[in-house]
């Protein structure tokens, strides 16, 4: 209900102070952003990141606020797909598209622009607790147009109904750049070991779905966007096939996130050799 330029006042300043606090999910983020950056960057010029990383998520929440208020032309404003015509080609030969990305910039913005340009978009949301909060935010994106699976306790396994949708033609987006369970797949990323799972790459070589890897960042007005096309290995085995397209997902996620690290929001543990701790 505020004005934009009130609205974006109140959740800078509400960042600015969650950097002078320094609290756990501050410093977290601060080890995250120092293994993109390397040791060549300053504390300093670090500092002033992770506070631009703050102001990025602080964002992104005001953004999510107000998105359900907003128009199918705010939509399409508002969102800028560098190559669409490379995506809207691959939607057109039937077989969906399968679309994986990190935690970057307003990823909710770019489903009400996929919706909004007319294709149908499903996808995964991990089952909060208490269970209310949980059918608040599917209410929340199925009002942006996309139907949601939770991850776990639905009548079919998730990625059963995600490759009937892509046989019917629709957009699969899938948050992929973390997963610290015993079934993530282990890449290298930044120069250090993490998982990420497995889904993506199993989707894409169970249905011949073309996967591609989304970057996304912010602009001064609006966000934008490239996909990079991830392709599958011609030979292997199945398990030896996913391991190798997800670490050439692993390589195109930073690719994005080092052009434009304050806008990866990622304030959790992510390295398989960094502690628990903050």
């Amino acid at each position: 209900m505020l004005p934009l330029s009130a609205a974006r006042a109140v959740f800078n300043t509400a960042a600015d102070r969650a950097a002078r606090g320094n609290g756990p999910g501050t410093q977290r983020l601060r080890r995250n952003l120092r293994q993109v950056v390397g040791p060549e960057l300053g504390d300093a010029e670090l500092d002033e990141l992770v506070r631009a990383g703050l102001r990025s998520y602080a964002r992104y929440w005001m953004e999510a606020f107000r998105l359900p208020s907003q128009s199918r032309e705010q939509f399409l404003d508002g969102f800028d797909l560098i190559n669409e015509d490379e995506l809207h080609a691959a939607m057109a030969d039937g077989n969906g598209a399968i679309l994986a990305l990190p935690h970057v910039a307003n990823w909710d913005a770019a489903a009400a622009w996929l919706v909004s340009s007319g294709h149908k978009m499903i996808t995964v949301a991990e089952r909060l607790r208490p269970e209310g909060l949980f059918e608040r935010f599917v209410a929340y994106r199925e009002q942006l147009g996309m139907e949601v699976l939770p991850l776990t306790g639905g009548e079919r396994p998730p990625l059963d109904v995600l490759a009937e949708r892509l046989q019917q033609g629709w957009a699969v987006a899938l948050l992929a750049d973390r997963d610290l369970s015993a079934r993530g797949v282990e890449v290298q990323f930044f120069g250090g070991r993490t998982r990420m799972p497995p889904g993506p790459a199993l989707l894409a070589l169970r249905t011949g779905a073309p996967l591609f890897a989304v970057d996304l960042w912010f602009a001064p007005e609006r966000t934008m966007a490239r996909v990079r096309r991830i392709e599958p290995p011609a030979e292997g085995a199945l398990d030896i096939r996913v391991k190798a397209m997800t670490q050439l997902l692993a390589d195109a996620f930073a690719t994005g996130i080092a052009e434009h690290p304050q806008d990866w929001h990622m304030l959790q543990k992510l390295w398989l050799d960094q502690s628990a701790r903050v």
